[in-house]
């Protein structure tokens, strides 16, 4: 058995794609993000910043939904890079995928670990974690749709809950959205527009998640119709929730208040203990979400590059029963496990965005070269979207920019070596 089974509707390939990007960046990325463009002292460079991601990541959702309609294959960008612009390109967009996504494995381990588990525990609770969803992804790909479902039921409560309950509260104010909130810092308007774009870098990992839809095609009934219908859904309604929150965490507690805590939205809330209660169940269960679709995604971009040579063929494996790349996803889990043990992964956002958006690079060159009835969408988008992945890739911190282009070099000459 080679082949995956399609399996998935319209519905489960949008909820997968959900359960990342919620998990990912609502309860994560708000708060270096806010960092970045605190020397500007307005709130609104924050909600700009956001609404640049989401610009970007919708020229990037329509390379990628044009792409997986005409290749409904296991291994997203990787494959289209191969077929539209070569073997290297391809190889260059999977590397940076895998390496970067499975550093945001780790990344979601530990934000579930620091959500969950008692001082001391964060780690070993972290690496049960990998080990229950590897488990879950090695049973099959309904499994993995059916619990994705309930995951981002149960963070779209908690979402409502602290927009709620933060402006119930009684202490908004409203200023600190469009301008107040923090103390202006004396920077230029060249150097508050580079903090705009890397703000907007940092925050579009938290919408990375609809490629895990693509890297799913292979398991899509009806790829043609599916996956350009639940990317846009799931694009469209994670924009949606994204604003509402960025808005509520940023009249309650400033630019200011947002940038100085790692946990903004329990902060928006903490007047009213069950509702951070509430806010630390629901941060715990969108890292699993995202953790479980991060696994399901890396592990059938591992099928699609084994396949071809460009990893060891043996992960290119099939299970006969369960008809998942088993062993791809155990290998992967058992990376995770290691660097969650041993490494800190607190820039894992800012590596994780350098290399996503390099593999979304890559798609929209692909698509840019697409004619006839493949084509689903205008030009003008890939082109938007080309340019804003460069623009922001070499935005995201220095640190994050130098540890992508030394991996990417690794990654390069490791093929090179083999060829």
């Amino acid at each position: 058995m080679t082949q995956l089974a399609r399996r998935l509707g319209l519905s489960d390939a949008a909820v997968v794609g959900l359960s990342a990007m919620l998990g990912a960046g609502v309860f994560v990325a708000f708060a270096p993000a806010a960092r970045a463009v605190l020397s500007t002292g307005a709130g609104a460079a924050l909600l700009g910043a956001l609404a640049i991601a989401a610009v970007v990541a919708y020229c990037n959702a329509t390379s990628s939904a044009q792409l997986a309609a005409q290749y409904p294959t296991s291994g997203g960008t990787y494959v289209y890079g191969r077929e539209r612009l070569g073997p290297w390109w391809g190889y260059m967009a999977g590397w940076g995928f895998v390496v970067g996504k499975t550093a945001s494995c780790a990344a979601m381990a530990l934000t579930f670990g620091a959500y969950a588990a008692p001082p001391g525990w964060k780690r070993p609770v972290a690496i049960g974690a990998v080990v229950a969803l590897a488990a879950v992804n090695y049973r099959g790909i309904t499994r993995t749709a059916r619990v994705a479902r309930w995951i981002v039921a149960l963070v779209l409560l908690t979402l409502a809950v602290t927009v709620a309950v933060a402006w119930g509260g009684g202490s908004l104010d409203g200023s600190r959205v469009a301008g107040g909130g923090a103390s202006p810092g004396t920077t230029d308007g060249l150097a508050a527009a580079y903090g705009v774009l890397q703000a907007a870098g940092l925050l579009f990992f938290a919408f990375a998640g609809y490629a895990r839809i693509a890297t799913l095609g292979e398991e899509v009934r009806d790829p043609r119709r599916t996956i350009p219908r639940a990317i846009v859904v799931a694009l469209g309604i994670t924009v949606v929730v994204y604003a509402v929150v960025a808005v509520a965490v940023l009249a309650a507690l400033g630019l200011d208040g947002t940038a100085g805590t790692t946990t903004p939205l329990a902060a928006a809330v903490a007047g009213t203990p069950w509702a951070g209660v509430v806010v630390r169940v629901g941060a715990a269960a969108a890292s699993l979400g995202a953790l479980l679709a991060l696994i399901a995604g890396i592990g059938r971009t591992t099928l699609a590059m084994a396949r071809e040579g460009d990893l060891p063929r043996p992960l290119a494996a099939v299970h006969a029963r369960f008809q998942v790349p088993h062993r791809a996803e155990v290998a992967l889990a058992a990376v995770v496990c290691v660097l969650v043990a041993s490494v800190d992964l607190r820039g894992a956002i800012g590596f994780s965005s350098f290399g996503v958006l390099l593999y979304y690079a890559v798609a929209n060159l692909a698509a840019g070269t697409q004619t006839g009835t493949d084509r689903l969408y205008p030009r003008w988008p890939q082109a938007l979207g080309l340019l804003g992945c460069v623009v922001l890739c070499v935005t995201v911190p220095v640190a994050s920019v130098l540890a992508g282009v030394a991996v990417l070099a690794v990654g390069l000459a490791l093929r090179a070596l083999r060829r």
